[in-house]
Formats: C-alpha cells, sequence, structure tokens
C-alpha cells in the first residue's frame, strides 16, 4: 500500500475535498508522503496527482475518483481554510502532538 512505497518525502499537511463542495468540504491536518518529484501525494489511502492550476478547484486530483483536493501547508495561526470557507477541520489523533510543535516552531 502507499504506505510503505520507498522514497516518499512526508509532511504535516492541511487537506481538503473541493470536488461537491465550496470552501467548507471535509478537511483533515494529516500526514501526506510526496513521491520524490512532487507530482504524487498519497494521503489516507488515496494516490492524488498534482494538477497545478489546471483544477476547477484543487490542486491535486485523487487518480481513481477524480474528485479535486487542496494540498497546502498548515498555517501557524490554524487558519488553514479559504477565508470565505468553513467548518471543522479534522486533526488525526496520531500526529497531534507533532503538529501542535509544527505550529509553534513556525
Amino acid at each position: 500500500m502507499t504506505e510503505r512505497r520507498p522514497n516518499l518525502r512526508e509532511r504535516i499537511m492541511h487537506v481538503e475535498l473541493k470536488s461537491g463542495f465550496a470552501d467548507n468540504g471535509p478537511a483533515w491536518i494529516d500526514r501526506v508522503r510526496f513521491s520524490k518529484s512532487g507530482r504524487s501525494a498519497y494521503f489516507q489511502g488515496r494516490e492524488l496527482l498534482n494538477i497545478g492550476g489546471s483544477g476547477i478547484r484543487g490542486n491535486y486530483r485523487d487518480v481513481e475518483t477524480r474528485e479535486e483536493f487542496w494540498v497546502s501547508g498548515v498555517k501557524k495561526n490554524r487558519a488553514d481554510r479559504h477565508w470565505a470557507g468553513g467548518g471543522p477541520v479534522e486533526i488525526n489523533p496520531a500526529i497531534r502532538v507533532e503538529y501542535e510543535r509544527l505550529i509553534e516552531a513556525k
């Protein structure tokens, strides 16, 4: 599975589902693994391909479902959502302590 791929860089990121939503879709703070080129990202068992500016709302697309996601670094002020959007952001409990340290260090 994607969790075991060699040569992947990983970072704690903000991931938001854009397909079917405006700026209030489900969102997560979680570990995302990136291929060496950065073109592929692996998140919660999904393979996402970087689509850059060619997406309607997102910058990555799920290779199986074609859903668009916005993947970005976390912000120190925790305002990761789009300014016009809202809703809860689920933080993976397994990375919460690491996430807290990361945003405190920024």
